[in-house]
């Protein structure tokens, strides 16, 4: 995002550079999240893909097994159920939730200290877990990728084969429960598309940098300093 375009006429270049200190010291939290079997995991990769792309991606911890083409520390850090329930105990997750019998997380300490940083970061969890953070961080960007329809998310299901026809059903009475809270977020995304479902994100992640709550008190500031 070339926010110098936006405000480069309305600083001189020694404001300006004062303007993204200020504005840039703590980065946003995006938060991607939708039905299992919408292809967050998809769109994810996809989105990391862009050479344009300048998040940090927070990886999520499962106790699921690993599927074909996964690697731990990449795609999720795998763990037993007993090392996930300490960690638990610990206090050591944003958000976790049980789903289909296997616990889902993020850990907490790279994400504070990422945003701490100036850099933005991306979470791609389920949609109980994205209800935590809700809670946490009120102040993140909230993304919902939905399905173009129910047939079509079985579909995607079924092609997985992965799952029980048992686990399916069950996974599609989920997903449209959770189609139900679309509500708690602040942008949806159709994915029937991963190309156009990308460039939607990064057009919502680049507006929300441009929110007044994040710049309006910096730049007023700024702008009363330039004219005294």
């Amino acid at each position: 995002m070339n926010l110098s375009l936006i405000y480069g006429t309305l600083l001189d270049n020694h404001n300006f550079e004062r303007f993204l200190e200020m504005t840039l010291d703590k980065g946003l939290l995006i938060v991607l999240s939708g039905p299992s079997g919408v292809g967050k995991g998809t769109v994810r990769k996809a989105v990391f893909d862009n050479p344009d792309t300048d998040f940090k991606y927070s990886i999520s911890m499962t106790t699921r097994e690993k599927r074909e083409g996964e690697v731990d520390g990449v795609d999720y850090f795998f763990k037993s159920h007993e090392e996930f329930e300490a960690l638990i105990e610990q206090d050591k997750f944003i958000e976790y939730a049980e789903y289909v019998g296997n616990y889902y997380g993020t850990p907490v300490d790279f994400v504070r200290e990422t945003l701490e940083k100036g850099h933005d970061v991306f979470l791609e969890i389920e949609v109980e877990g994205a209800k935590q953070v809700r809670d946490k961080f009120p102040e993140a960007l909230f993304i919902f990728l939905a399905p173009p329809s129910i047939a079509h998310l079985k579909d995607r299901l079924i092609g997985r084969g992965t799952d029980s026809q048992e686990v399916i059903n069950y996974r599609i009475q989920e997903a449209k429960r959770e189609l139900e809270l679309m509500n708690l977020y602040d942008y949806v995304v159709i994915n029937d598309s991963v190309d156009e479902a990308c460039r939607k994100i990064h057009s919502i992640v680049e507006a929300s940098h441009l929110r007044r709550s994040r710049v309006e008190r910096t730049l007023r500031k700024l702008l009363l300093e330039a004219d005294n």
